[in-house]
């Protein structure tokens, strides 16, 4: 599609703009720098992030130029949007640590042989004396319009903001003129959340270099009940995969109810709207197939993680049910699994139980009287491996890794064991 405006929004990913009209009419006269900040208030991003690294990355794809801010500087302050609380500050020492493993992060998704850049305002923000930041950028705000931002009236009503808190919109809004001087970045991008901060940067530009930019933010992506995409009961959707293994990342996006299928779509993969409604219709007429999610699970986990790591995923979802073999798996991989089916942990310095016992602890069977009967029946099995044996004990060499078993009942129902030392 020519027109990346028209793209953006049949997507969804317009929530508020300035002027859209003169924002579009730049995009299409020529190529525009685009950027977005990334905090590092984590050891890396999640998937509320992931919607502008591909925002981004849609924007490079029509031809304009993205930066990917780092905040080296920002995230020693701490944004208060969002929060109803005062953020505790990590030490320097953490967020530089951060800010490397973010930088590698936002880098995976840009294309620097076309002109991307990923930044860190540390940069320019470290060098700077406090009287030179009051005089140069703190002049130009208003308090009164500050106390009047949505994200400070909240922490105003919730008890309080301290001023270093207070003082990141001057902050990020000092990131865009920095970016406009060095690079020509005509336009900011960010969630619907960051509204303020971002027309805070416009407002300054315009008050100190008398130049018209942009800003464009993007709505926070939400299940059909209003609720937020971006956390489990175990934390984040993370991006990295020493935070959450492909395996489970690659689990998340199966396992998304069938109304949320097509908003994912548009937002997270680059499948065009024919190819999206195609998916929606196929998956309507075959649910249990699950093929809108196979297909969002399986692209948007070759965008983090990559082909090899996805194929991987894909391995072990169906060895799980007995479609491949689960010794080809390797311990990473199997691990993911053992942790997403919530293994048993049993002990193995004396010996291990019989596989009905491990049935019942793994919640593969209600009970060991109804394991036993399960394989009885010819329905339970160790490792993708029928069961016969009521009195069947797996042996050291049935343990996967050394230290993993798989169960089943059925061709649905899997549990798993992970064997400790005892103690």
């Amino acid at each position: 599609m020519d027109d990346i405006i028209d793209e953006l929004s049949w997507r969804g990913l317009i929530a508020v703009s300035t002027d859209l009209g003169e924002l579009r009419a730049a995009l299409n006269s020529g190529r525009v720098t685009v950027y977005c900040g990334f905090d590092p208030t984590a050891p890396g991003l999640h998937i509320g992030n992931l919607v502008q690294l591909l925002t981004l990355r849609r924007l490079q794809l029509a031809g304009h130029r993205p930066i990917g801010l780092v905040g080296g500087a920002t995230g020693l302050i701490g944004d208060p949007s969002g929060k109803s609380a005062e953020r505790i500050l990590n030490p320097a020492e953490v967020v530089a640590g951060w800010v490397e493993r973010i930088r590698g992060e936002v880098s995976r998704f840009l294309d620097f042989d076309a002109g991307a850049l990923v930044v860190s305002n540390l940069d320019w923000t470290a060098p700077m004396h406090v009287l030179d930041f009051l005089r140069d950028i703190g002049k130009h705000f208003s308090v009164n319009r500050m106390l009047d931002r949505e994200s400070v009236k909240a922490r105003l009503d919730a008890g309080g903001i301290s001023y270093t808190e207070f003082s990141y919109q001057l902050l990020q809004a000092m990131d865009f003129l920095e970016l406009y001087r060095r690079y020509d970045c005509m336009a900011q991008l960010g969630g619907s959340d960051q509204w303020g901060n971002l027309v805070a940067g416009v407002g300054l530009i315009r008050s100190v270099e008398g130049a018209s930019v942009h800003a464009l933010a993007t709505p926070l992506v939400t299940k059909p009940d209003g609720t937020k995409y971006g956390k489990t009961e175990g934390g984040a959707i993370w991006l990295s995969a020493d935070l959450m293994p492909p395996y489970a990342f690659y689990q998340f996006w199966l396992n998304v109810a069938d109304a949320e299928v097509p908003n994912l779509l548009r937002v997270y993969s680059f499948k065009s709207r024919e190819e999206i409604d195609e998916l929606a219709r196929q998956s309507a007429e075959r649910p249990a197939a699950r093929i809108g999610q196979r297909a969002l699970a399986e692209e948007v986990t070759t965008l983090v993680h990559g082909a090899e790591e996805t194929e991987r995923a894909i391995a072990a979802s169906r060895a799980l049910f007995g479609q491949g073999s689960l010794t080809d798996l390797d311990e990473r991989t199997l691990a993911a699994v053992a942790a997403e089916v919530r293994a048993a942990k049993v002990p193995g310095d004396s010996g291990l139980p019989p596989v009905a016992n491990l049935m019942a602890a793994a919640g593969v069977a209600a009970t060991v009287s109804a394991a036993r009967r399960a394989i009885a029946e010819g329905g339970a099995y160790l490792n993708n491996q029928r069961v016969t044996d009521e009195k069947a004990v797996p042996g050291a060499g049935d343990l996967l890794h050394g230290r993993y078993l798989i169960l089943r009942r059925g061709k649905r129902t899997v549990g798993a064991v992970e064997v400790v030392p005892a103690g």
